[in-house]
C-alpha cells in the first residue's frame, strides 16, 4: 500500500500559527509520526505541502498514475472554496480522506462548508493532529479488508 499525505496552505506554519487552535506540533512532527506508523505497517508514504493550489492539484492527478492507494488531505482554507481541488479529487479513483485539526463546524460560519467533503471518502475534524493518525488507520483497516 502507498499513501500520500497532502497538506494545503498555511500548514507549513503549524506550531507557530494560532497554537491555541492548531496546537504546538509542527508539520514535520506530524509527518515524522505518520512515517513511523507507515514503517511499522509496511506502507509506503510520501508527504507534500504547498500553499499553491495548482501544485496540490498536480499531486492529486499524479497520485493515480503513481499507484497511490489513498490520500490523507488537509486542504486548509481551500476546503471552503476550491472547486478546482474538488474537481481534481472527483477526477481520480484514489480515495481521499479529508482531515482538519480543528472542528470546522464549530468555528466561523464561512468554515462550516467543505466543497471537498462531497467527493471525499470521509472527513475527520476536531481531533487535533490525531486526525492524521485516524485517517492513516482507516486506510490500514481498508488494506486489511475490515472496511469497504
Amino acid at each position: 500500500m502507498e499513501l500520500l499525505l497532502l497538506n494545503g496552505p498555511n500548514l507549513n506554519r503549524l506550531g507557530k500559527r494560532e497554537p491555541d487552535i492548531y496546537g504546538a506540533e509542527t508539520l514535520a512532527d506530524i509527518e515524522a509520526r505518520i512515517q513511523r506508523l507507515a514503517d511499522e505497517s509496511d506502507i509506503g508514504l510520501s508527504c507534500f505541502q504547498s500553499n499553491v493550489e495548482g501544485e496540490l492539484i498536480n499531486r492529486i492527478h499524479d497520485a493515480e498514475d503513481a499507484g497511490i492507494d489513498g490520500i490523507i488531505f488537509n486542504p486548509g482554507a481551500f476546503t471552503h472554496y476550491s472547486i478546482a481541488l474538488r474537481d481534481a479529487i472527483a477526477s481520480i479513483s484514489v480515495p481521499v480522506i479529508e482531515v482538519h485539526i480543528s472542528n470546522i463546524h464549530t468555528r466561523e460560519e464561512f468554515r462550516h462548508t467543505s466543497v471537498i467533503a462531497p467527493v471525499a471518502a470521509g472527513q475527520l475534524c476536531g481531533f487535533g493532529t490525531a486526525g492524521y493518525d485516524l485517517a492513516f488507520h482507516a486506510f490500514l483497516l481498508k488494506r486489511e479488508g475490515r472496511t469497504s
